[in-house]
Parts: structure tokens; C-alpha cells; sequence
């Protein structure tokens, strides 16, 4: 089978925003290794098939981004398996609730190895063998990346921390023509969204698109369609920049 004409590792890419960015993608003749956390209850497979239905071409490897070894095994895959690395997205992530008096060492240090330091762990092998013309985007969130979160502050510090990363990134691989930048979804539908004991859930989500300007709470395939445009050559002139994408809400006047 011929080599194809980019390919893309994508970790967290088992569900929502990854999910559906390997789908953008395989629309867009890009092929995608998706990155799955093992315990991850979301079947790899279904990702698969649906870029498969979408005419692209796809693999899944189990990768924990806690472990570097694993995410070089991820990473080294697209470049045995398509023959190249052009775009890498650290998309995996966790959330959990935790007021501070319940923040222990154990829950900080579990949040930002997967949300922080994972995204490092994804950049830092991806930057290894990409070549002139690679592009990394990190998915940040509206918690941390511009309000604060009660009950997330690990969280929300992850967050906060991908956006520092991200810049100093995009200047020190400038000069190998590595782009790097990301996005910061607002309130959009995810199977994390949707999990009432550590986020919104459905009754919190429809409260809040009652005052996000667009009139509705955002789709996966909507911030997927975004981190598409950042690692395309269109975007060829954009790098260490964050773009939101939340329907208006942080720019909404409150009431």
C-alpha cells in the first residue's frame, strides 16, 4: 500500500475531540494513528472503522501518555506504519472533581501527568523525527486556559500550563519549521462534558448554552474542524497561538 501524503499521531483519539479530528482528517487524505489509554472504556476499533467509512486510513495503538516509552512506541508507529510524521495532537486528557481539601499529591500529580506532562511527552517524541513543515496542535481548555474552576484547580492548572508550553514550543522549533500552537475548546459536548460527577453533565451543559452567544453548547467536529485548519499549510504562518473556540462565550458582556 503506498505511503500517503500526511500523517498525523493523534493521542486521546479513542472519543470525542480526537475522535473526531482522525475523521476530519482521513476526509482530508491524512492518515492517523490513534492513541488510546488501555482502560479507555471507548472502543479504539469504532474510531477506526468510522475513518475507514470516511476513506482514510487508520491505526490504534494503546498508549498511556503517563508513560514516555509508551508514547514513543506511538509515535514511532506512524513512521513504520505510513512512512512519515507530519502533525501531531496531544488531545488525551482526564478530569476529575476535587475541592482543594481533597486535592492530594496523588490526584495533582495523576492530573498533570496526563494533562501537562502528557502533552509534553506527545510533542517531545513527535519533534524527534518530524521535519520542516510539521505541525503540533495541544487542546487546552476554557477552564485554566481563561476562567478558573471551582473544584478543578489541578485541572485547570494543567490547562493554564499547556498554554505557556505551547509558546515557548512554537519559538524554539521555529527555526526547524515546526509550528506549534492550540486550541481551547469552550463548552462542548464530549463524553467527559456530559459526565455529571466530574463536569456539567447533560443538565449543566443545556443551563449554560442559555448564555454562550452562539445559542448552543459546541460540537467535537466543530474543534476538530480548527485544529485541521492549524496543522494544514494554510496555517503555515501561525505558530505558539492559542484559538478559542467556544461560540462567543468569553467575549459575551455578563448580564
Amino acid at each position: 500500500m503506498s505511503e500517503p501524503a500526511k500523517a498525523a499521531v493523534i493521542s486521546g483519539g479513542a472519543s470525542g475531540i480526537g475522535r473526531a479530528l482522525a475523521v476530519a482528517y482521513a476526509r482530508a487524505g491524512v492518515a492517523s494513528v490513534i492513541g488510546y489509554h488501555p482502560g479507555d472504556p471507548h472502543d479504539p476499533r469504532a474510531a477506526v472503522d468510522e475513518v475507514t467509512a470516511a476513506g482514510g486510513r487508520a491505526v490504534a495503538v494503546p498508549a498511556d501518555v503517563r508513560d514516555s516509552a509508551a508514547v514513543d512506541g506511538l509515535v514511532r508507529t506512524a513512521v513504520d506504519t505510513f512512512g512519515r510524521l507530519d502533525m501531531a495532537v496531544a488531545a488525551a486528557g482526564v478530569l476529575r472533581r476535587a475541592p482543594l481539601a481533597e486535592l492530594t499529591d496523588d490526584r495533582w500529580d495523576e492530573m498533570l501527568g496526563v494533562d501537562l506532562t502528557g502533552v509534553l511527552r506527545v510533542f517531545r517524541s513527535a519533534a524527534a523525527v518530524m521535519g520542516e513543515g510539521g505541525a503540533m496542535v495541544a487542546v487546552s481548555s476554557i477552564a485554566g486556559g481563561v476562567y478558573g474552576w471551582d473544584d478543578h484547580a489541578h485541572y485547570a492548572a494543567a490547562k493554564a500550563g499547556v498554554l505557556g508550553l505551547v509558546r515557548s514550543l512554537g519559538v524554539e522549533l521555529a527555526p526547524r519549521g515546526i509550528r506549534v500552537n492550540a486550541v481551547i475548546p469552550g463548552l462542548i459536548e464530549t463524553p467527559q462534558s456530559l459526565d455529571a460527577e466530574n463536569s456539567l453533565g447533560p443538565e449543566g451543559l443545556r443551563a449554560a448554552a442559555r448564555v454562550i452567544p452562539a445559542g448552543r453548547v459546541g460540537s467535537p467536529e466543530e474543534v476538530a474542524d480548527v485544529i485541521r485548519f492549524l496543522t494544514s499549510d494554510e496555517a503555515g504562518y501561525v505558530t505558539g497561538q492559542q484559538l478559542l473556540v467556544d461560540g462567543g462565550l468569553t467575549v459575551r458582556f455578563p448580564d
